[in-house]
């Protein structure tokens, strides 16, 4: 089962590049672009990720950050990420990145950018994977700023396959940025929100009602409220769930608690993701491995997230089909050889 899952042809939704900074790449950052780290080893980085919450972790993955400066950093960082994605057969990624977390430091949004995109050009010449950029909004930072930014990136329309929103939940709910995601819909950007995570089952209403989100990012305490299931199963929103980041930040003490099973089980969209894999303990493929380790997942039940994967991307139906036509070709030469 670990070595149908690894090798199974899968599309990852929920990722966020910054988060998938290994401590060796940003010690090699470091040095290259002369910043100070707080860490004297890479041992003192890995303790340095044994936190509990989510404030905790984001003040970690920002000053991590620090290390970014160059096009060049922009595109290491991606195709590492990209590599990762050929090992585990992740054949299709759509990628947030966080502009703020780097302007704020006084690097241009071109630079970000245009490093990202050059590497997941190279990702889908040389490599095959397919990919989609995402720019989300801080939700601890200003409306105003989040309208600033997205002004910003009207330049580079052409490069992005829509917005989100992410960072800090509580106390930032998604009515706070209904106005910069209004403008993002005339631009003809699509929405996705984190929502459920640390908030409650409202912020995932609002997500849905204000700001138009085709994709729910979390969306696990959807359970709180059995209209919303209802809504969210009836309407197929995607969820694009994430199991380690789940219980590492105790949204769930243990994976055996975990109910993206459940939610799959009642018909709901949800998709396996790795959020920030460096910080959380495993790209894609650890993920769906502690989902059969800790839940007994089938492999009907694997097969149907992948297929939800592809299902509830922003590729075209065509392109979609074509994935989806990859994972049964690939389900059925398992069958024969096994």
């Amino acid at each position: 089962m670990i070595d149908f899952l690894a090798k199974m042809p899968k599309a990852e939704l929920h990722l966020h590049i910054e988060g998938s900074l290994e401590p060796e790449l940003m010690f090699e950052l470091a040095q290259r672009n002369n910043i100070p780290l707080p860490y004297a080893s890479l041992d003192e980085v890995r303790l340095a990720y044994q936190f509990e919450s989510l404030q905790d972790f984001l003040d970690i993955y920002y000053a991590s950050a620090a290390v970014l400066i160059t096009e060049q950093d922009f595109y290491d960082l991606t195709w590492a990420y990209l590599k990762k994605c050929a090992e585990q057969n992740v054949v299709h990624s759509e990628i947030f990145f966080d502009p703020q977390t780097h302007t704020q430091r006084g690097i241009s949004f071109k630079t970000v950018i245009h490093g990202i995109s050059r590497a997941l050009a190279d990702g889908k010449s040389q490599l095959g994977i397919s990919s989609l950029l995402i720019m989300c909004f801080l939700r601890h930072l200003s409306a105003e700023e989040a309208m600033q930014t997205l002004v910003e990136a009207a330049p580079y329309k052409g490069q992005l396959a829509g917005v989100g929103l992410d960072s800090s939940e509580l106390g930032h709910p998604p009515e706070k940025f209904t106005e910069v995601f209004a403008m993002a819909a005339e631009m003809d950007l699509p929405a996705v929100a984190h929502a459920g995570e640390e908030g409650p089952a409202e912020y995932i209403w609002n997500a849905l009602k204000l700001l138009k989100v085709k994709r729910i990012d979390h969306g696990v305490r959807c359970v709180e409220d059995p209209e919303l299931v209802a809504i969210l199963r009836d309407k197929q929103i995607p969820l694009t769930v994430c199991p380690l980041s789940n219980t590492k930040l105790k949204v769930f003490e243990q994976m055996s608690q975990h109910n993206i099973l459940g939610l799959l089980e009642q018909g709901l969209n949800v998709t396996v993701n790795s959020d920030d894999p460096a910080y959380f303990g495993g790209y894609i493929n650890e993920n769906f491995i502690a989902l059969y380790r800790a839940l007994a997942m089938s492999q009907p039940q694997a097969v149907k997230l992948a297929q939800n994967s592809f299902n509830a991307s922003f590729l075209t139906d065509k392109e979609k089909q074509v994935l989806l036509a990859r994972l049964d070709d690939f389900i059925n030469r398992w069958q024969l050889e096994g």
